[in-house]
């Protein structure tokens, strides 16, 4: 049951930190005592975002990372900035209702104008493309789904516009795509570009984080005390922000499970190989696959290639280690939908977790008898946006005021599953997701290989 992963294929890299950031020179870790008004536990999106908001409000603010900021899925996305266009509707409307899910789209629309105005505030340089994103289907059956998905998010607020055939080559999207709906607000963006210029702008700010510094333990009460390996720390607040290594803490077990993501990155391309390409926009792409895959061009001229394959570790475990499978499945994904570039190499590759509930929304809240300890998980894979957005509503939360848009993310998340059942139900729905996506590339392959037989007839 405890599939650990397996070797990463032929001569690519395996990036244990991901493929965007490497290591900084680590802030000291944690020794002796310290006291802080909060103290937040991960230095991602997500701990970024709320230890700048309160420092910005007159709080002392001590963040603690097991690693170095950026290390968990901050660091390992691939980077889209994306609004409430983004979600599977489906996994959530009927259970929470049309009225609270148009705001629930709104928090993620509100995300990414979030992440665009902290960009200028900070001056963070991330390579950020302001290109909209599509999601495009490689096979006609494939229409009906996203249509219906489209036509709901514009119907609870978020816009988008449908691209048939003729516009999406009037855009210069490469072929293999063949009809989409265009989201037009947000892009992509380098994800390690992105933290590290979080993490710059906190130490600068007068944030004090502790790097190679994990959470032992911690205890509840009107003042709240985290162990470390070497110190300890007190404040009236603390702030879970470890998305899937919550439920590693005591925390979030019943309500998320970690999910395994995985990404290759290809060597950059050729001058001659870009113009192949077309793709003068450089929009993300994400199908509409129940798996979805993902393409970008990144500032660098690779080819960034994520998700395609899930995987989940029994107990919720969190190995950081190599998924062959996936990886193999992504070049093989990479080949279908880029014919041209086949012998581009791959460079690199690397996995990461994401939390998800099984209604596929943020699990934000607070616990304690003081409610004074709170957590935010649950991104779901969309987390640029969400968990940095997510830092300015528990701020406010913990100064005393709730904003709207937290409020609206409060909904009863359905439980998790007691192990080995939950072992079994995500396998199970993520072996039918891979077998319904399969007959889908299998019908794009044949197609694809008739349009080339045609071609060349004609040719000839």
């Amino acid at each position: 049951m405890s599939t650990e992963g397996n070797a990463a294929p032929g001569p690519a890299e395996f990036r244990p930190a991901g493929g965007w950031v490497d290591a900084p020179a680590l802030q000291p870790p944690l020794e002796g005592d310290a006291g802080a008004d909060a103290i937040v536990v991960g230095a991602g999106f997500a701990g970024l975002s709320t230890a700048l908001e309160l420092t910005a409000r007159g709080a002392k603010v001590i963040v603690l990372e097991r690693e170095f900021a950026g290390f968990g899925a901050s660091g390992r996305n691939a980077g889209y900035l994306v609004g409430g266009q983004g979600l599977e509707y489906d996994l959530f409307l009927k259970r929470v209702g049309r009225e609270q899910a148009k705001k629930i789209v709104g928090f993620y629309d509100e995300g990414v104008a979030y992440v665009e105005g902290k960009l200028g505030e900070y001056g963070i340089d991330c390579d950020y493309n302001a290109s909209g994103v599509i999601r495009a289907a490689v096979h006609p059956s494939q229409e009906r789904k996203l249509r219906k998905n489209m036509q709901t998010g514009i119907e609870l607020g978020s816009p988008a516009q449908f691209l048939d055939h003729a516009e999406m080559r009037a855009r210069g999207i490469p072929p293999a795509f063949l009809f989409g709906a265009f989201y037009p607000s947000g892009g992509t963006l380098d994800p390690g570009k992105y933290v590290m210029g979080l993490r710059r702008a906190a130490l600068q700010a007068g944030v004090q984080i502790y790097e190679n510094t994990a959470l032992l333990s911690y205890t509840g009460g009107k003042t709240v005390k985290v162990q470390t390996a070497h110190g300890s720390a007190s404040a009236p607040f603390l702030v879970l922000a470890t998305n899937a290594y919550t439920p590693q803490l005591g925390l979030l077990g019943n309500k998320v499970a970690p999910l395994r993501v995985s990404a290759i990155e290809t060597e950059p391309l050729s001058p001659q190989q870009l113009a192949s390409l077309g793709w003068p926009r450089r929009e993300g792409l994400v199908t509409p696959h129940w798996t979805m895959e993902s393409h970008r061009l990144t500032a660098r001229n690779t080819l960034v290639v994520t998700t395609k394959r899930l995987n989940y570790v029994y107990g919720s475990r969190t190995p950081n280690v190599p998924d062959g499978d996936a990886y193999r499945a992504l070049e093989t994904t990479l080949h279908d939908r880029f014919p041209t570039l086949r012998s581009l190499a791959i460079r690199s590759c690397w996995s990461g977790y994401v939390s998800l509930a099984y209604d596929a929304l943020p699990v934000v809240g607070e616990t304690g008898d003081e409610r004074n300890i709170l957590y935010s998980a649950g991104c779901s894979g969309h987390g640029v946006g969400t968990q940095s957005l997510m830092g300015q509503l528990l701020a406010e939360r913990i100064c005393g005021k709730e904003h709207p848009l937290l409020a609206a993310l409060r909904h009863k998340t359905p439980p998790t599953l007691p192990e080995p059942l939950q072992w079994c139900a995500v396998k199970s729905a993520l072996g039918m997701a891979n077998m319904l996506d399969e007959r889908v590339n299998r019908k794009a392959r044949a197609a694809a290989e008739v349009t080339g037989s045609r071609k060349e007839w004609a040719g000839q």
